[in-house]
């Protein structure tokens, strides 16, 4: 195996998880679960394939494949914020739905080729030993927008007024109403914008990591690992980067595992028996269901961290919140 390989290759898919768990991260911090991340990602890879197909132009796939995905998302918006219905049986709903419509509308897109999202390097520092060849040489410029854009969110979670709203309104909504914060308005918001980004990250699949490619399959349940992704790192975004960069090397490192017959000198058990790499591979989509098993329970949420009012319909001039 060779490690800058695994590493660059992990940047490459990791940044697809990374954009989808913010985005979800970014929703759950104003109180609203949306399970229907992998549907939003399917639509923004077959979004974004088919208008750079038909426009020459993947950078206006990509922003199409956002505000697709962004208007998909406000229909989990409309029956949660403004009917206070189940957000989990409103967000598997949204996962059939955007599933169904990527196939219809889709139909025929499998086997053609768009146009890409071309790879650059970051002069002078794709020269640094190691570092440069796995952070700063041949990636998409989407890779390196991960770099920036993880701080940013954090910083603006963290420190900026607009971030405390985000967190009062996902923690204390009555008490946000109180203050004159418009709950209804910012949770819309935040549904939108993560619905964005999981558009973005699905046309980062069929634009940048798989490029010029698309097919129903193209997500391969990454929309589940990226929801998984924001409870193991307690809605925190530079744990989810953390996680998404780690998960993607980990699927690289499975399939160079299979090749080699000798690994530092002793027999590869996946080169003896090639079925375990099936089991290898199905590990990280068990500890996602781990991960969506507790946090679907109340007590376990609110001990690793879980925004107080997560999942909870606000219905304003009620003081039970």
């Amino acid at each position: 195996m060779n490690l800058e390989i695994i590493l660059h290759a992990g940047l490459a898919t990791g940044t697809v998880l990374l954009f989808a768990s913010i985005g979800e991260l970014l929703a759950e911090r104003s109180g609203i679960l949306n399970l229907g991340v992998e549907g939003m990602m399917l639509i923004g890879a077959m979004t974004g394939f088919s208008m750079a197909l038909a426009t020459g132009n993947p950078w206006l796939g990509l922003l199409l494949a956002m505000l697709a995905a962004g208007v998909l998302s406000l229909a989990h918006g409309v029956v949660t914020i403004s009917f206070q219905a189940d957000q989990v049986v409103s967000g598997l709903a949204l996962t059939f739905l955007g599933t169904g419509l990527a196939l219809v509308l889709g139909n025929g897109l499998t086997g053609q080729n768009a146009p890409l999202i071309p790879n650059y390097d970051i002069a002078g520092l794709a020269a640094i030993p190691f570092i440069g060849p796995v952070f700063f040489e041949d990636h998409s410029p989407l890779v390196y927008l991960g770099y920036i854009f993880t701080p940013l969110v954090w910083f603006y979670i963290e420190k900026t007024r607009p971030g405390m709203h985000l967190r009062a309104v996902g923690e204390k909504p009555v008490a946000a109403d109180t203050m004159g914060v418009s709950v209804y308005r910012l949770r819309y918001f935040y549904v939108f914008v993560g619905g964005c980004l999981a558009g973005l990250a699905g046309a980062t699949i069929s634009l940048s990591v798989s490029p010029g490619w698309y097919s129903a399959q193209t997500t391969s349940g990454q929309g589940w690992i990226a929801i998984g992704l924001v409870i193991f790192a307690q809605w925190n975004p530079l744990r989810a980067a953390l996680g998404a960069y780690l998960f993607g090397a980990l699927r690289r490192a499975i399939l160079d595992l299979q090749g080699p017959r000798m690994i530092l000198g002793f027999v590869n058990p996946l080169y003896i028996n090639p079925n375990l790499g099936f089991f290898l591979q199905m590990a990280p989509y068990l500890l996602t269901i781990l991960a969506l098993v507790i946090g679907s329970r109340a007590a376990m949420r609110k001990r690793i961290g879980a925004p107080a009012a997560l999942g909870e319909p606000y219905i304003r001039g009620e003081r039970g919140l």
